[in-house]
């Protein structure tokens, strides 16, 4: 029973150390949101979280930044900025039809970059307390790995991954 006690007290210590906002449950969750069917649901199901633990839902789109478009004067940030322009309506219109049952707090952010590298930096700066995204939809990255992988293999924060 010794080697227990020693591992409590290891993280009793640890956690000693560590910033403690003196809540339970996340008071900030984000979601990434792609435009694709699996990003939805992670949308949806994030949307619920937070109306049951009363949390801020921060919705992020990590803007892509492609080089090889940009060089061949394919006019890029004016598409990914569309993009987002479009997935702000959706959500808008959904919380519009559901407005009056469901009352969460929500917020849209956009991100420029590669998506994990940008889904990192938006929950260290939006201080996400819980990370929700869709499954990758991509048989490829079975092998090389998903963004999902990527974030949960990062360990700082819990992170919920929708089908």
């Amino acid at each position: 029973m010794r080697g227990l006690s020693d591992s409590l007290t290891s993280v009793t210590d640890q956690q000693a150390h560590q910033f403690e906002r003196g809540t339970d449950g996340p008071k900030v969750v984000l979601v990434g949101l792609d435009g694709s069917d699996s990003s939805l649901r992670a949308v949806a199901y994030a949307a619920g979280l937070a109306r049951r633990q009363r949390a801020l839902l921060a919705i992020v789109y990590v803007q892509p930044v492609m080089a090889a478009g940009a060089a061949l004067g394919v006019p890029v940030a004016g598409t990914t900025d569309e993009i987002a322009e479009s997935l702000v309506a959706q959500i808008r219109e959904a919380a519009e039809q559901v407005k009056g049952v469901f009352e969460t707090r929500w917020e849209f952010h956009t991100f420029r970059g590669d998506p994990y590298n940008g889904l990192v930096r938006a929950a260290d700066d939006l201080k996400a307390d819980a990370v929700v995204v869709g499954a990758s939809e991509q048989a490829g990255h079975r092998i090389v790995g998903s963004v999902a992988i990527r974030l949960v293999k990062a360990g700082r924060w819990p992170v919920t991954v929708v089908p």
